[in-house]
């Protein structure tokens, strides 16, 4: 269902995806609040994977982290956070292998886990809506399409793989509009990566995204790519820890943060 989520406040989505009333993507809620991706780590796969981020900060810049292992709420980020049940959708997994996706992880939580919150592009998609920009994913209600690429990551301990970048269908003067938009952003992806030709950075079908769903792209349009946070799932897939929590993609955390004060003017 579509919710006018617009009319409220982040707390009060959050406290509607803790009851399990909304359990969708959280694309074009709440305008103007960062939207964060979701990994949850057992401690001994922290440090390696604080060093994958920071070594691709492009992909996966971290906004957040628990301040000790086992702790369910992260400070300074969201009002009464419960990261258990306050993202809509949550995946599982097992020596890098999806064996659930849930709409709350009690039952998985661990004392031993420590929990990352990474930029989203999201977060970017008000201020280009803000330019007259529009955004399909959003004017189509469909998750962002996410696609892996040719780009290699720096590797950092266990954690590897290629980049996975997001995109949206733009006209050329509108790319341009959204690169001078979004390099103020470098909270959030920055700005975009690569727009033209998929196969230039190994995308073969650009109609079938491996996450996300498929948009259109109209006539007199190319297509868009921005680092995505997804990258980090990708990795942890390659790296195959014991165990590993992720939201599922395109289901957020809604923060409580501004857009405003992470963009750079």
């Amino acid at each position: 269902m579509q919710h006018n989520a617009s009319l409220t406040t982040p707390y009060a989505i959050r406290n509607m995806i803790r009851n399990e009333d909304y359990t969708g993507s959280t694309s074009g809620f709440v305008p103007g609040f960062v939207q964060a991706n979701l990994v949850i780590l057992p401690k001994r796969y922290a440090f390696d994977f604080l060093q994958f981020c920071q070594a691709n900060k492009k992909s996966c810049p971290i906004i957040a982290s628990s301040q000790q292992p086992g702790a369910v709420s992260i400070s300074n980020v969201a009002h009464d956070l419960d990261i258990r049940t306050d993202l809509p959708r949550y995946r599982i997994y097992k020596k890098g292998q999806l064996v659930d996706e849930v709409t709350n992880i009690k039952e998985y939580w661990q004392d031993d886990l420590v929990s990352f919150l990474i930029g989203s592009s999201f977060s970017f998609e008000d201020s280009l809506k803000d330019a007259g920009i529009e955004i399909r994913n959003v004017t189509e209600h469909k998750s962002v399409p996410m696609y892996i690429t040719n780009i290699p990551n720096e590797s950092a301990g266990i954690f590897h793989g290629n980049m996975v970048v997001s995109m949206r269908p733009m006209k050329p003067a509108d790319a341009i509009r959204a690169i001078q938009i979004c390099s103020r952003f470098s909270d959030v992806h920055g700005a975009p990566i690569h727009f033209g030709d998929p196969a230039a950075i190994g995308i073969k079908n650009i109609n079938r995204p491996n996450y996300g769903e498929s948009v259109s792209i109209k006539e007199g349009e190319v297509p868009v790519f921005w680092a995505c946070g997804v990258t980090a799932q990708v990795a942890i897939a390659q790296a195959a820890p014991d165990f590993c929590i992720t939201h599922s993609p395109g289901h957020m955390l809604i923060t409580d943060i501004q857009n405003a004060h992470i963009a750079s003017f």
